[in-house]
């Protein structure tokens, strides 16, 4: 019942973190929590009480399930590099933008969009 609770927890600071702040790092960090969080929620689904580890025994009859711990493997592979693209998408829109404010950004393409230098030519 804790790790639910845990998870829960961290799954709704993670969306807090997503919905709240406009700094785009930040956005990337509260997206690695919450997947975090799914983890730990995955995890603990995976854990029987009083299992064992799945190994043929005398004896044994209780055991716990090894495939969500498996997935959860190759879900920890995929966001981390995930959490790579997004961070290095952040400092090539630093470059560009000289911020990673969303609502500096928006701003600035506003502006751009307003000067018609949004980047397209007019057929005009």
């Amino acid at each position: 019942m804790y790790d639910y609770l845990v998870s829960v927890f961290l799954m709704m600071g993670a969306l807090y973190v997503v919905i709240a702040h406009g700094n785009l790092v930040k956005k990337v960090i509260g997206l690695g929590m919450f997947s975090t969080a799914v983890f730990i929620l995955y995890i603990t689904i995976g854990k029987v009480e009083g299992g064992t580890a799945p190994i043929l025994e005398e004896g044994v009859t209780v055991y716990s399930n090894p495939l969500p711990h498996v997935l959860i493997l190759t879900a920890i592979v995929v966001g981390v590099a995930t959490t790579a693209v997004g961070l290095s998408l952040a400092v090539r829109i630093k470059a560009a933008y000289g911020t990673v404010e969303e609502d500096e950004i928006t701003e600035m393409n506003l502006q751009a969009e307003e000067a018609g230098q949004d980047g397209t030519e007019d057929e005009s």
